[in-house]
């Protein structure tokens, strides 16, 4: 009997390995590719790595950061909003400037009462030499004189402190300077901003408390080309090029608009401005119709080929 059970479990190990032999040396066909990776539609076409962003005539995302330090007490845009030129984005407490602004226009009537006074000590003093000059002695009248005048100059001093105050409390609420689109509201009420931006506790940098783009839908591209192929970038006139969107299939053409003519070591996209880095990079900003079914954001990466046009 127990010799054949020993046969047993020994016939049912070979059938075992001979069945997992035969299922692992099955061919299995791999799954297709979510996605086709981006080719080189020409010939001897040139790579950059590209970041959406919104199309406007000069430089890139209009960075917000206050010339005040405070907490934020009210944020009355949202993320999404177009705001126009002299719209209020944010505030800051400013209970001790205002305070400060009080004092110094206080500060006004208090040197005018004072002027006042000097007007109509010398007035009489002058009116007084007047009637008969021994009356009120040269040096008398000039000391009235002077008094007039260092009063006069003490209003003006208060008026210019007033003048700096109020200029100091407009500060405390930050107001576009053109229209826009408001892309980030990186800070929220209750947080302490000053002027190096917003601490953010996840890169443990500083960055600016809101961010602006153009207003409308308009988008750009902004490419970042390596220094060791400027010499096979097209002239600005012939430079055709494509986009490709990551994760997808899907491939715009891109329209030259500008590119700006000085190379930069290449730490835009990943904003890390610590780090060492050896490649430099000459930006070059395109224009894309967006079609209605894709959905595309400001900071998204894309694929870019720059060629030449007319040559695949």
């Amino acid at each position: 009997m127990k010799n054949k059970l020993l046969i047993g479990f020994a016939v049912f190990g070979v059938l075992l390995a001979i069945g997992t032999a035969y299922i692992l040396g099955l061919k299995q066909n791999p799954l297709p590719p979510a996605f086709n990776p981006a080719s080189n539609p020409y010939a001897s076409g040139i790579y950059a790595e590209g970041i959406i962003e919104a199309l406007q005539s000069s430089g890139s995302n209009i960075n917000i950061y206050p010339e005040v330090a405070g907490t934020v007490n009210r944020i009355p845009v949202k993320e999404g909003q177009d705001v126009a030129a002299g719209d209020v984005l944010l505030s800051i407490e400013d209970s001790i400037q205002k305070a400060a602004t009080q004092q110094a226009k206080a500060q006004i009537l208090v040197a005018k009462a004072s002027l006042k006074t000097a007007q109509d000590a010398y007035s009489k003093q002058k009116a007084a030499a007047d009637i008969d000059s021994r009356a009120v002695s040269k040096d008398a009248l000039d000391s009235a004189k002077d008094n007039v005048s260092l009063a006069s100059a003490n209003v003006e001093l208060a008026q210019r402190q007033y003048d700096s105050a109020l200029s100091l409390l407009a500060k405390y609420q930050i107001k576009s300077l053109s229209d826009g689109r408001v892309i980030s509201i990186n800070t929220a009420i209750g947080s302490y901003v000053s002027a190096q931006g917003v601490y953010d506790t996840y890169t443990q940098q500083t960055q600016p408390i809101m961010v602006l783009g153009a207003m409308g839908n308009a988008l750009a591209v902004r490419c970042y080309v390596d220094e060791v192929l400027l010499q096979r970038l097209p002239s600005l006139g012939e430079i055709d090029a494509y986009m490709f969107i990551r994760g997808s299939d899907i491939k715009l053409p891109l329209k030259i608009v500008r590119l700006q003519p000085n190379v930069s070591p290449k730490i835009e996209l990943s904003n890390q401005r610590a780090e060492r880095v050896d490649v430099r990079v000459l930006p070059v900003i395109f224009s894309f119709e967006k079609p209605a079914n894709i959905v595309l954001y400001p900071g998204q990466l894309v694929d870019v080929y720059i060629g030449k046009a007319g040559v695949k």
